[in-house]
């Protein structure tokens, strides 16, 4: 949550922080704010600009006489205080010069906020962020860093902090703790972001900060310091990612332009790792020995939201395919339950960041009890990636949509790789390991097949849209599937939908049904068939409209529903990967016709990095 951007060299700092702000403005869009110094700005002045409101009111806010040759910037998802310009960032000190921008939640803020009240410190904010240049400043003797330094021993909470002084030209300190920060290196310039989509148009060599590091910036320079005030020297990460990438294309939103890039997006995720002449899957960054693989006693995931859902499904997989016991465990819950850590455990921390917090401070307490713990991320140099024992990277490639399609679905590609690898060093046959990759293989061409019911959606959401609650209902495999679709309209529609399991209907959910609320069933042709169908007649002869997705030709289903989205025939374990898109393109086109905000939902940001 939130966007920091701190540029130093020759460029027009407010360009840049302004380019910066506008890619990472999935990240928060409350409000905005710039502090630029230098330039044609007037001796020993930081010039600051806040908006309420879309970047784009920050640059018409901009006056053009803002200038400047080094600067901070901000983007804000509101968490301490309301969504007003005051509150925006950057935030000052009593005497203007001192700029910080920051990210995450300071806990102890209120006694930091009365101590220094009582030192004559005027507070202007609601914000808790506000008691960091405060606080920098007391410690303040014309030397940016030193000063930096003995603040943060005061924080008690997660920050990711950039900050500026008036009389130090060129020059940005960072901090950070729980909240990412990334040093962008170019030739005669610098930037310092929290996510590289930020500074990817400037340069492709970057360095990731650890906890408790800060970073002194110049224009030529960078030196990062460990919680021990050691130098650490540590090498520069290559960024990938194409500029390309990361706009919009022919597509009129990012959501629908990344649900289209599916079948690549998967295909990426699988590329390399399948052994057919094996039957088994190529997994290297896991960094476990056959051995260790092989005595896996039981599989637990930890994920929050949608990469909980994929976790589901993983959990599913493992049992029913490797035949090991595996559960997945919400992120928030399990931090706080005192989690048993069993010997033969495998443990996975699933996030497409790799920053979400309740994930990463999950992930940490698990492995102080001694759990091995794999990361399934998509975002390299990502702190769950490093943190973690080792891991899948997904390859999905920038996800800029605050509601996550293809990193979902690239995920669910990491778990049946790590199924097929396990389920191959135990029960699995050959035979049956190569008709597993085989349907696995076939995947990404099924995904491009689904994407054809395009029309069909959104014809069918224009007739639907319009409802106020939505059941979504799946069984075995495709109750994860069931309990994202419900999630992904509730996303950008802001339709109330409830996720269920079929089988779970007459147990309360079946009170709900009236012809005002519709029902989306996920029918596949397994051993679940007829009882999904039976659930369905239930509804039926309760009035309820009833919109399924089934399988292609499977005329009794479709003769028997309101509304029938048909995808390709396929091995009944691989329907998650074909069943979700058109529930991804059914909320996306609710959400259109009800003229929401598709790529950037109210209240909502795309990384979730404070608790």
């Amino acid at each position: 949550m939130c966007g920091i951007i701190g540029y130093a060299g020759p460029r027009k700092t407010s360009n840049v922080l302004l380019e910066g702000l506008r890619r990472l403005e999935y990240r928060g869009y409350d409000s905005a704010g710039i502090a630029v110094g230098g330039g044609a700005n007037p001796s020993g002045q930081l010039r600051i600009v806040k908006s309420v409101g879309k970047i784009s009111a920050l640059k018409a806010a901009i006056p053009p006489d803002v200038d400047g040759v080094w600067g901070i910037g901000h983007t804000r998802w509101a968490t301490h205080g309301g969504v007003t310009q005051t509150n925006a960032h950057p935030h000052t000190d009593n005497s203007g010069k001192i700029a910080v921008v920051h990210n995450g939640i300071i806990e102890n803020h209120v006694a930091l906020k009365t101590m220094l009240q009582k030192k004559g410190c005027v507070f202007k904010t609601e914000t808790d962020s506000e008691v960091i240049p405060h606080l920098i400043a007391q410690y303040y003797k014309g030397d940016l860093l030193e000063a930096v330094k003995a603040a943060v021993q005061n924080l008690e909470g997660t920050y990711g902090i950039a900050c500026i002084h008036a009389d130090e030209p060129g020059r940005i300190v960072g901090a950070r703790n729980g909240s990412p920060l990334i040093v962008g290196v170019g030739a005669g310039e610098i930037f310092l972001a929290s996510d590289i989509t930020a500074m990817v148009a400037y340069t492709d060599k970057v360095v990731y900060l650890n906890d408790g590091e800060l970073v002194d910036l110049t224009p030529d320079s960078y030196s990062i310091l460990d919680r021990d005030e050691q130098k650490v020297e540590r090498p520069m990460n290559q960024i990938t990612w194409e500029l390309g990438s990361i706009e919009k294309g022919d597509f009129p939103c990012y959501m629908e332009k990344e649900i289209f890039e599916q079948p690549e997006s998967i295909a990426r995720a699988l590329s390399g790792r399948i052994d057919m002449e094996n039957a088994t899957a190529k997994l290297g960054g896991l960094n476990l020995d056959r051995s260790r693989l092989l005595n896996v006693g039981r599989v637990k995931i930890i994920a929050a939201g949608t990469s909980w859902h994929a976790g589901l499904v993983g959990s599913y997989l493992l049992e029913q395919v490797a035949r090991i016991p595996a559960q997945a465990e919400l992120a928030s819950e399990i931090r706080y339950k005192n989690p048993v850590v069993e010997k033969d455990s495998l443990w996975f921390t699933v996030s497409q960041s790799g920053e979400t917090a309740d994930s990463l401070f999950a992930m940490r307490e698990v492995q102080r009890k001694g759990a091995t713990v794999l990361g399934i991320c998509n975002v390299v140099g990502s702190t769950i990636a490093r943190e973690s024992d080792g891991g899948i990277y997904v390859h999905s490639g920038p996800e800029i949509a605050v509601a996550s399609t293809k990193a979902f679905t690239s995920q669910l590609a990491a778990f049946y790789l790590f199924t097929l690898l396990s389920a191959r060093m135990r029960h699995m046959s050959r035979e049956e390991g190569q008709r597993f990759a085989a349907s696995l293989q076939s995947v990404p061409d099924l995904v491009a097949q689904t994407l054809k019911t395009r029309d069909l959606v959104q014809r069918i959401a224009k007739k639907y849209c319009r409802a106020a609650n939505f059941l979504f209902l799946g069984r075995g495999i495709l109750y994860p599937i069931a309990l994202e679709g419900a999630l992904k309209l509730k996303e950008i529609s802001y339709i109330h939908a409830e996720g269920c399991s079929a089988g779970e209907m007459k147990h309360g959910p079946i009170a709900l049904i009236s012809p005002e609320v519709p029902s989306v069933f996920l029918v596949s042709d397994d051993y679940l068939r007829e009882k999904t169908i039976s659930n369905i007649r239930e509804i039926k002869a309760r009035g309820g409209p009833v919109i399924a997705v089934g399988v292609y030709g499977d005329s009794e289903t479709e003769n028997l529903v309101d509304a029938f989205i048909p995808v390709p025939k396929m091995d009944p374990r691989f329907y998650p990967f074909a069943m979700i898109v058109p529930l991804q393109l059914f909320a996306y086109f609710c959400a259109l016709e009800l003229g929401r905000d598709v790529d950037q939902p109210r209240n909502l940001a795309k990384s979730v990095t404070v608790e």
